[in-house]
């Protein structure tokens, strides 16, 4: 039987500080969620609105609880202290949401192989890493999962040419989602991704995937909050191993005028952008 509500659920995100990541944290929130983020956003970025303690002072603003630990995803010991400090100031964790990701649209020739070493060990490690950690608190849980931002597996040559080392990274983040989806099965933990149809407006589609052109054909980070949290309320154990697109999530939860999720009000829906991967 599908949950009615995140009350009293715990989420460890990595990342959140804003965007899509704190969109699904304030979903969470204002049914009353415990919310704890590993994010490296403790000062202002002079480019980027919004840090990690802004982010939990909205999450308390929306009706949750928020716990900000400062550190990063690609260190070991800042993930143990994450998943015992996020333990120890909630009892549990219910949620984890894989939300860390670095993008670079750089073709092969041009990509700087720290660049291609940064999406890996956010992307890809980070994924396993943190979701690994948190396997032996998330068996206890009633109704244990772990939801990755990432895209379904599209072996055709037009994306895994179109940006190699970005597309490695990506599909890395889902093939660790759906193999910790198989593994722990039998423990009841439910392991999907999720990934939208169209563009969302975040500061990744402003500054590298066309601006304000493509911002303007783009949906809110609401959306994607929205069918995150239709996938959190469902059985762990009926439904896992997963690569679930926002869109047909939304329309199994019986939501289908998307209207109001167009960053620019009164855009029709064939002139929205489509999103990558799909």
């Amino acid at each position: 039987m599908t949950a009615k509500s995140l009350s009293g659920k715990t989420i460890l995100m990595s990342g959140g500080s804003r965007g899509i990541g704190l969109a699904i944290a304030l979903r969470a929130a204002a049914d009353g969620a415990n919310i704890a983020l590993l994010a490296k956003t403790d000062t202002p970025h002079p480019k980027l609105e919004g840090t990690i303690h802004t982010a939990a002072d909205r999450i308390r603003d929306a009706g949750g609880r928020a716990l900000a630990i400062v550190g990063d995803v690609r260190n070991d010991d800042d993930i143990t202290e994450a998943v015992r400090g996020t333990e120890g100031e909630f009892g549990g964790i219910d949620i984890i949401v894989n939300n860390a990701s670095v993008i670079d649209l750089s073709r092969t020739l041009d990509l700087q192989p720290k660049k291609y070493d940064l999406m890996q060990d956010i992307n890809v490690r980070g994924t396993f890493m943190l979701s690994r950690a948190a396997v032996p608190i998330l068996r206890e849980s009633e109704n244990p999962h772990i939801l990755s931002l990432s895209p379904p597996l599209n072996i055709t040559p037009k994306w895994l040419g179109a940006h190699t080392g970005y597309t490695l990274a990506k599909f890395g983040m889902t093939m660790v989602t759906l193999g910790l989806a198989a593994e722990f099965q039998s423990d009841g933990i439910a392991a999907n991704t999720l990934w939208p149809r169209t563009t969302i407006a975040t500061a990744a589609v402003q500054n590298l995937l066309g601006g304000d052109r493509v911002m303007a054909a783009s949906r809110t980070p609401e959306i994607y909050a929205d069918a995150a949290y239709e996938v959190l309320l469902r059985p762990a154990r009926e439904y896992t191993g997963q690569t679930l697109i926002v869109e047909d999530v939304l329309a199994e939860a019986g939501i289908t005028d998307l209207s109001g999720y167009a960053a620019v009000p009164g855009t029709p829906e064939d002139r929205m952008f489509p999103d990558i991967f799909l």
